[in-house]
């Protein structure tokens, strides 16, 4: 039997590399053993067959963004779903998945108290202070179900005349999207806020979904799936 030893140690004597340069080669995702991707470079091997990629490349890990459809009435923390099993099937941005993907992750622009739809998980510094520090300048989009009768001037008050906590509301887009639901489309919403200004016309929220951040829309992913923000969408 050959002596375990760590596989970053193996791989530098296989390629051969240095071992800072096998450590890399194993972090990004590019290291089998028996067939089966190993992303930890302390991990032990004996006699295990070890390969590197041919596409094995040493530049860093760029950090990924990741969308997330947050079911309705969904009790766990939603970045516990976000694994390798939820994946969407429709995900075309092909990234290859990988552990370090998981890590690190930092929810943008938290959801609307009891809502559904879009959340935003990233490593990308960019990312976070695009949808964080500049919040008040991306839009967001939800549909609300609601039941009740709109007064005739109530989607004008929607669009423009009503307070919250004590301050008036800038203008927003309200529209009908059908009979029962209504499209706000608004930037820097405060939580709860949504909720009051419905209730302020005498309507009550039954539900509410984000479908849209920015300009990038959660479109067909299903609820309880993810997908990564594809390499050309921008916020």
């Amino acid at each position: 039997m050959t002596e375990p030893i760590r596989l970053a140690k193996r791989l530098a004597a296989l390629v051969p590399c240095s071992r800072r340069e096998a450590e890399l080669y194993i972090a990004g995702g590019w290291v089998m053993v028996d067939g089966q991707v190993v992303e930890e470079p302390q991990f032990m091997v004996s006699e295990q067959e070890v390969t590197l990629h041919p596409d094995a490349s040493l530049v860093p890990l760029a950090p990924v963004t990741i969308l997330f459809n947050q079911p309705a009435g969904m009790t766990v923390d939603a970045v516990q779903q976000i694994r390798a099993e939820t994946r969407t099937a429709d995900d075309s941005s092909g990234i290859r998945m990988l552990k370090q993907h998981f890590v690190r992750l930092t929810l943008c622009t938290p959801l609307e108290p009891n809502a559904s739809g879009l959340l935003v998980f990233t490593q990308d510094w960019r990312v976070a202070r695009k949808l964080i520090d500049d919040a008040a300048t991306v839009e967001q989009e939800y549909v609300v179900e609601v039941a009740g009768d709109l007064p005739p001037e109530g989607l004008k008050r929607l669009n423009h005349g009503l307070t919250f906590n004590g301050r008036a509301l800038p203008p927003i887009k309200v529209s009908w999207q059908n009979e029962t639901r209504l499209r706000f489309a608004l930037k820097g919403v405060l939580p709860g806020q949504i909720r009051h200004m419905c209730e302020s016309v005498g309507l009550q929220v039954l539900g509410m979904k984000r479908i849209r951040l920015g300009r990038v829309s959660m479109a067909k992913l299903p609820p309880g799936q993810w997908r990564y923000l594809m390499p050309g969408e921008r916020f």
